[in-house]
């Protein structure tokens, strides 16, 4: 049962932990709530390894009145040392298995309401994945997008590493998320706006800055560009780009919330932290 968060209460959010690196598990050891009832958002990306993935999430949850995760890629990697061996669709729900054992909400869990300040809305993790659709200009097919990433040399480790089984390929799982996804969104309350958490950004734009543009086709879907509006969000919160920032889309704040690689984060002003999402900083 959730309860109803105090005045001071807080909805964060953060993706990203990466926690095989010694120095992001020990961001993680750091990582505290500001009141007994803030709740935290985890939008993907938390490891590669089931026991890592574990660690984590049952660190965060001891901590958080209420923990919210949805998976990015690497937590759907088959990676060579990890302890399950499970590959695609049942390795996903070999998660959220655990997820429910430790008391972490997923996409696969009744959507909760945050009754906190800032409040109320529904708090909607997603799991989409992408589709290839992000494409470079001028580029019309997957096969082509593929190819010039391959030229280039810029290849996401999920060609490798995250199987799509049962689906015969992984733009073909996205569109099995998103049909069953956006069919549990439309039924929602329509009266009450929603903070969707998803992986990757539900929109092309952020893919922009990418200092590989051919890198974006692994980084969300076309068929989500709308759902900010449709779906009346008052936050977009994702991860994976490693580019912690907030931006504007359609009047819609989006936060990307991820800590990233240690090369990455060390190099900036101050240590990655949890990010505000409601009530709005």
């Amino acid at each position: 049962m959730i309860g109803t968060p105090g005045e001071g209460a807080k909805l964060f959010a953060i993706s990203d932990l990466h926690v095989s690196y010694s120095e992001n598990r020990k961001l993680v050891e750091e990582l505290r709530p500001q009141s007994n009832d803030d709740w935290l958002l985890v939008a993907g990306d938390v490891g590669e390894k089931f026991d890592d993935i574990a660690w984590a999430l049952d660190t965060l949850r001891r901590r958080f009145a209420t923990v919210v995760w949805t998976p990015g890629n690497h937590e759907l990697w088959t990676h060579p040392r990890d302890t399950t061996g499970l590959r695609g669709e049942a390795r996903y729900l070999r998660i959220v298995e655990l997820c429910r054992a430790i008391g972490v909400l997923t996409p696969e869990d009744p959507y909760a309401v945050w009754r906190g300040p800032g409040g109320p809305a529904v708090v909607a993790p997603l799991f989409l994945l992408y589709d290839y659709t992000f494409r470079p200009d001028g580029v019309t097919t997957k096969e082509a997008a593929l190819a010039q990433a391959y030229e280039e040399g810029v290849v996401c480790t999920d060609e490798m590493l995250l199987h799509p089984d049962p689906y015969p390929t992984r733009d073909a799982w996205c569109r099995a998320r998103l049909a069953a996804t956006e069919q549990r969104l439309a039924a929602l309350d329509p009266e009450l706006p929603t903070v969707l958490v998803n992986h990757y950004p539900l929109v092309r734009e952020p893919t922009r800055i990418l200092r590989h543009p051919v890198f974006a086709q692994w980084c969300g879907t076309e068929r989500t560009a709308d759902w900010h509006l449709r779906f009346r969000a008052t936050v977009a919160v994702y991860g994976h780009l490693h580019i912690p920032r907030t931006t504007y889309h359609d009047g819609v704040r989006f936060e990307e919330v991820s800590v990233g690689y240690p090369r990455e984060w060390q190099k900036r002003p101050a240590a990655p932290t949890l990010r505000q999402i409601l009530p709005t900083p």
